[in-house]
């Protein structure tokens, strides 16, 4: 017999550690995607770029705020998990 439950056992959400994960994410997202879309637009800006480079450069930097914003979220979910078993 092995001590762990199955994996079908009843689990319950955590409300508060729902809730302040998500308000956490708000928070620093705006932080993130502000700094992700003035970081683009100033390195546009600094190389003088063309129109489609500029793009590229704030769509790369958009892509690594989402980057960072899903690796905060993995990490709070450590933190405080969503779940626990009932």
């Amino acid at each position: 017999m092995s001590s762990q439950p199955s994996p079908t056992a009843s689990r319950r959400i955590i409300w508060p550690s729902v809730v302040t994960v998500i308000s956490a994410a708000i928070l620093i997202g705006a932080e993130v995607f502000g700094a992700a879309f003035a970081g683009g637009w100033a390195l546009a800006i600094l190389f003088d770029s063309t129109t489609p480079a500029r793009t590229s450069c704030r769509r790369c930097c958009f892509a690594l705020g989402v980057f960072i914003m899903v690796a905060f979220i993995r990490n709070a979910q450590r933190i405080e998990p969503f779940t626990r078993r009932a």
